[in-house]
């Protein structure tokens, strides 16, 4: 399997994850407590930042800029794996940034997400690694 393969693969399971976050997060009921009380409590208190939104206001957009953010990594290294995989492997900047936000997702499905998201992104992290390796072997 080629390099550009393995680092479109992974950029593919970050734009489904999101695209399924994003969709989650507006359709539905999955990503709302379990318990309703502690949305209207979410609903009925401020950060200490501003009180311009509340707590639900945040969880909400907090979840859909997360979305948006993994989207992103999926079409931008998507782009790049399969029209300007050149660009990929003449720009160690790229190449860095890439493996540091998968580290991220990674640390973060670690910490605090489920099994589906977090083993899909560690897959990809194993998926654009190797990519990278064989990028320049």
């Amino acid at each position: 399997m080629p390099a550009s393969a393995l680092v479109a693969a992974a950029a593919g399971i970050l734009l489904l994850l999101g695209v399924l976050h994003l969709k989650l997060t507006y359709a539905g009921r999955k990503l709302w407590p379990r318990d309703d009380t502690v949305r209207a409590s979410m609903q009925d208190t401020s950060p200490r930042i501003s009180d311009a939104l509340n707590f639900w206001q945040a969880w909400i957009s907090f979840n859909a800029s997360h979305s948006l953010g993994a989207m992103l990594f999926g079409l931008v290294y998507g782009y790049l794996a399969i029209a300007r995989i050149e660009w990929l492997r003449a720009s160690l900047f790229l190449q860095a940034a890439g493996l540091l936000a998968l580290l991220g997702y990674s640390w973060l499905g670690y910490r605090y997400w489920f099994s589906i998201p977090r083993r899909s992104v560690w897959a990809a992290t194993a998926c654009y690694a190797v990519g990278m390796v064989m990028l320049h072997g």
